[in-house]
């Protein structure tokens, strides 16, 4: 399949609202996210903090720590998915903001390219950098820094993937709303801090004030955080891990979906 090359999108006239693609096409959706993945390999610094930052966070984690390994054990796993989940919303709300700021994303909807299309594609490609990502960093806390989890390792990393994934989705969306990088970055204390804060892992979430505690069940990093701890707990597949994940994905779905209803198709 071939991709539109980037000098002919600049030179593409806008279509008629009336031929503008209203339905998910998956043609559409892997060409976008393959001139995304194109970009993104002529850019190495951002492919680096994306699947690397992660990792490093975790070593130094443990080597805090190094003196009191369970302490490492008790946070490790959940710190396991707030870790891709914080570097992919940071990455993905900036680099879909220079793409909207440089008039790209405006050429591209100048184009038969839906919302949906575009939405759709810029999270398969940022998700399979996400897979990358969160292999490599759970491989390395369960293998080389001795993780200890009563679960299977493969159900760690599909929390973590999937963390990782609504930190794209996240990103995708406050996009939408900053006008520039340094406002996408403040975006993070907004989003991200209160969840980091009532996800539950400086302390027990039933141990909260009442009213954040009833907060933090409608935040999804506080069921990132629970799944975790349930692999970190118990051998099987429990059904409160089902139900944690299966919050964790509808939420990056729905933000997804918001996101390309909310999604501009002018550059502001």
């Amino acid at each position: 399949m071939s991709t539109t090359s980037p000098t002919s999108l600049s030179t593409a006239g806008p279509t008629s609202p009336t031929a503008r693609p209203s339905a998910l096409n998956a043609s559409r959706t892997v060409a976008t996210a393959t001139r995304v993945l194109g970009q993104l390999r002529h850019d190495p610094r951002t492919i680096a903090m994306m699947i690397l930052i992660p990792c490093l966070m975790l070593l130094l984690l443990r080597y805090v720590f190094d003196g009191s390994p369970r302490t490492f054990d008790s946070i490790g796993a959940s710190l396991l998915g707030i870790f891709p989940l914080i570097t992919m919303f940071l990455v993905t709300s900036i680099a879909t903001l220079r793409e909207r700021t440089s008039g790209t994303l405006e050429r591209l909807l100048a184009m038969p390219l839906g919302k949906g299309d575009l939405i759709a594609g810029y999270a398969l490609a940022f998700g399979a950098l996400a897979i990358v990502q969160s292999a490599l960093a759970t491989g390395l806390a369960v293998w080389f820094l001795g993780l200890d989890v009563t679960g299977s390792p493969w159900l760690l990393l599909l929390v973590a993937l999937l963390d990782a994934l609504l930190g794209t989705a996240l990103g995708l969306f406050v996009s939408a709303f900053a006008s520039s990088e340094f406002q996408a970055v403040q975006f993070m204390p907004a989003v991200i801090f209160p969840q980091l804060l009532l996800c539950g892992l400086f302390t027990p979430r039933s141990n909260m004030h009442p009213v954040l505690e009833a907060i933090s069940d409608v935040l999804p990093m506080s069921y990132a955080v629970d799944g975790m701890n349930e692999v970190l707990k118990h051998t099987d597949m429990t059904a409160n891990f089902i139900r944690d994940t299966l919050v964790v994905a509808g939420c990056a779905l729905l933000v997804l979906c918001v996101g390309a209803a909310t999604l501009k198709r002018r550059t502001s």
